[in-house]
């Protein structure tokens, strides 16, 4: 049975494209338009309480019962599990896998999903000071991750796992960050590699929206 993903066309929404995609998980995509409020419906918030996209419902969860999972860090993990994929079973190994998508989830994405929004504010005073204070914190976010890709192929180590997934989905709009990926070369490199794998690419492809 095809796990349902209650999503948008956003960095977060990408992220799990992407990993069902390469865990090769049959899932069909259950649009949440956030444009409308529709994160707000109460059939919504039963899967997903906090009214933020994307949360899955697995038919066939543990036990073989249905499940729902909402946060893409945690659904990123409850997929891992679940295929044995993308997700080391040795501590040692999954220390840095799950070190890089808390850095995600706590800093590359609440940063430059900041200057998303400071990008938008008509007053320019208010728009100038966001974007200062975000922008610079966003740049140094990819300075950390470039540091990081200097010593390892991946940002868990040297194979890719749900890390990446995770990064890549905020990577995918360094345009909008107005970041250069030029300027961090070991971050380009990741990038375009990940970009060039097939079930990455059928991630982003899909139409979440």
């Amino acid at each position: 049975m095809s796990i349902e993903l209650h999503t948008w066309n956003t960095p977060n929404g990408r992220k799990i494209s992407v990993a069902l995609e390469e865990m090769g998980l049959p899932y069909t995509v259950h649009p949440i338009d956030i444009s409308k409020g529709k994160q707000f419906e109460p059939a919504f918030l039963k899967i997903s309480p906090n009214n933020k996209i994307p949360a899955i419902v697995d038919p066939e969860g543990p036990g073989g019962q249905p499940i729902s999972v909402f946060e893409s860090g945690a659904i990123l993990l409850y997929l891992g599990r679940k295929t044995k994929k993308f997700l080391p079973e040795d501590l040692r190994a999954q220390v840095p896998v799950l070190e890089w998508l808390m850095w995600q989830m706590g800093g590359f994405g609440p940063m430059p999903g900041q200057v998303h929004h400071f990008l938008q504010v008509e007053n320019e005073q208010d728009r100038r000071y966001g974007l200062e204070r975000y922008s610079k914190e966003t740049r140094r976010l990819y300075g950390v991750l470039d540091r990081r890709l200097a010593e390892v192929p991946y940002a868990g180590g040297a194979e890719v796992s749900v890390a990446d997934f995770a990064i890549l989905g905020w990577a995918w709009r360094h345009e909008r960050h107005k970041v250069d990926l030029a300027e961090f070369p070991n971050v380009k490199r990741w990038y375009e590699t990940m970009m060039a794998r097939p079930g990455t690419k059928r991630g982003f492809e899909v139409a979440l929206s």
